[in-house]
């Protein structure tokens, strides 16, 4: 994964301007996995900025093409894959379909919806990776179905060790927008955080599980 360096600092600062990423060493955050956190990112805040969804759509649609060629279809991740999905696929041309995290309970009971044929080639789009499992389903799900996916793109990644494993378990390839280095280095150089909080963020990316 080669993250373009203007895109990737530009994005983090944007994402802790608008507060779509929020940094709290002293009051951290409980994730549901029960997980301590000094950052809590809500990428659907992005879609209230205009001028910061544009940008994710033109990256977004810039980076697919980059690593992957124009593919068939693009696939949202259920659920906030899907605006910014939506969006990339307008832009590019192409058809989109959504990947549900559990099939529908009633009707047809899909799991993907929308038009698609097997052996079409496909981009996932998903806004964060954190542990990698939700988006590996996606990916799992879209494989099953036959579909060739060529690879999952997504704003934001944490970068855990354990992400990067399952996404090479699967033989997938990911790419995203910006990163948790980008993002710190862009926080302490906008002021957001001095170099005490730096160190326990730092700590905290390194030992997530353990941290205090």
């Amino acid at each position: 994964m080669n993250l373009n360096n203007d895109r990737a600092i530009k994005l983090a600062e944007f994402l802790l301007q608008i507060k779509a990423i929020k940094l709290q060493t002293t009051n951290p955050f409980i994730w549901a996995s029960g997980w301590k956190s000094p950052i809590y990112c809500d990428n659907r805040v992005t879609l209230s900025h205009p001028k910061v969804r544009t940008y994710i759509r033109q990256s977004f649609s810039e980076l697919i093409v980059e690593k992957f060629g124009k593919p068939n279809i693009i696939a949202g991740v259920a659920t906030g894959g899907i605006p910014h999905g939506v969006l990339v696929a307008q832009d590019l041309g192409i058809p989109f379909i959504y990947v549900r995290n559990s099939p529908k309970g009633h009707g047809l009971g899909k799991v993907i919806e929308g038009y698609y044929e097997e052996g079409q080639s496909v981009v996932v789009i998903e806004d964060l990776i954190s542990t990698g499992s939700s988006s590996l389903e996606a990916v799992k799900n879209l494989k099953e179905a036959k579909l060739n996916v060529k690879g999952l793109v997504a704003i934001f990644t944490y970068g855990f060790d354990e992400s990067i494993q399952r996404f090479k378990k699967m033989k997938c390839e990911f790419e995203t927008l910006t990163n948790y280095e980008y993002l710190m280095e862009s926080a302490l150089k906008k002021k957001y955080i001095d170099e005490e909080e730096l160190k326990s963020l730092v700590e905290w990316k390194r030992n997530p599980t353990d941290w205090k």
